[in-house]
């Protein structure tokens, strides 16, 4: 980070709290986006989807056009210049598979979180599932035996939140199925995108062209919107028309979508800003602790509160989480301890 402005530990705090605040914003507008378009039966949240992917990409191209990123004026540091990356057609390729992942992950998430905005946050959680049956199938990149005995926790926290008990005292499975299904995609094509996007900055040299995380981020956003588009016509084309007209019209709906847009790319850029800088166990317990603060203020927001199933299910799917993410690390230190 720039050492122009706050001390760098002042700047990574501040970073943290904006990233906490843009993820809880994106949920609450994302949310308030579906609303507005007349919900999940409306037949728009893959428009929806886009059009926050085109509000990335035109932010992105503004940074471009001044020469400046102003994510650090946000942790009281000066911004920091972004020039176009200086990319060849070759380049532009291998960002695709990023760029194609990244656009099914944002997707299926508004999918998921347009179902219903907590179980959808509950099934994001079971993310390391998912990540771990790709890694291992695709990347042949297996998770060790600690992490793998972490997995069925994470399993029986999000099984356990899709329970409700009946009038007679029985338990039975009641759940948002967009949630579940399109939960478990996004997690899917999250799993992929780290995947390949570890594979993309490994090669030095494109790392060196895109000059920072930064535009990464921006060329992948652009591409995802671009890829999204196809997509948006085939499955809603018929409803594009309607949506426009009820942006033209509708300041909710605008107000809402753009900041849907703008949050999204924000805490993403500032969830890389810290990430970078800090431990793997500090990075999972933030993340950990972004999952439950983001449901327990959606619950606010929406005025839909957590039955007890899906608190309990929630807790121990989250738990299961960090422990995946640290058990590595906790058992390193242990074994370091007693050779000492």
């Amino acid at each position: 980070m720039s050492s122009k402005g706050v001390p760098d530990s002042v700047a990574l705090i501040l970073f943290f709290l904006w990233w906490y605040v843009g993820n809880m914003k994106y949920n609450e507008y994302n949310t308030g986006s579906l609303n507005a378009v007349g919900g999940k039966t409306a037949g728009m949240t893959m428009i929806v989807a886009t059009m926050q992917l085109g509000v990335c990409g035109i932010y992105a191209l503004i940074t471009w056009i001044v020469r400046i990123n102003p994510a650090g004026m946000f942790g009281l540091q000066m911004p920091k210049a972004q020039n176009i990356p200086k990319l060849s057609m070759g380049d532009m390729f291998k960002i695709i598979p990023v760029g194609f992942c990244s656009a099914g992950a944002h997707a299926c998430t508004v999918f998921a979180l347009g179902g219903d905005p907590l179980f959808g946050q509950i099934v994001k959680s079971g993310e390391p599932v998912l990540a771990a049956i790709v890694n291992t199938i695709f990347y042949g990149k297996a998770p060790s035996f600690l992490k793998t005995m972490c997995l069925p926790v994470i399993v029986g926290g999000v099984a356990f939140a899709s329970l409700k008990k009946g009038g007679d005292g029985a338990y039975k499975l009641k759940f948002d199925q967009t949630a579940l299904v399109f939960g478990l995609l996004a997690n899917a094509f999250a799993a992929f995108k780290g995947s390949e996007n570890k594979k993309l900055m490994s090669d030095k040299g494109i790392a060196e062209r895109f000059a920072g995380v930064g535009n990464q981020f921006a060329m992948t956003q652009i591409i995802a919107f671009f890829i999204c588009l196809p997509i948006m016509f085939a499955k809603e084309g018929e409803n594009v028309p309607k949506f426009f007209e009820m942006l033209m019209s509708s300041q909710d709906l605008q107000f809402n979508l753009v900041m849907s847009g703008l949050c999204f790319y924000l805490y993403n850029e500032f969830a890389t800003m810290t990430l970078k800088v800090t431990g793997a166990v500090t990075a999972s317990v933030a993340n950990t602790a972004k999952r439950v603060i983001v449901m327990v203020y959606m619950a606010a927001v929406t005025g839909k509160s957590l039955t007890d199933e899906q608190k309990i299910g929630s807790g121990i799917a989250i738990g299961g989480v960090l422990l995946y993410s640290v058990i590595d690390d906790l058992f390193k230190g242990s074994k370091k301890t007693k050779k000492a």
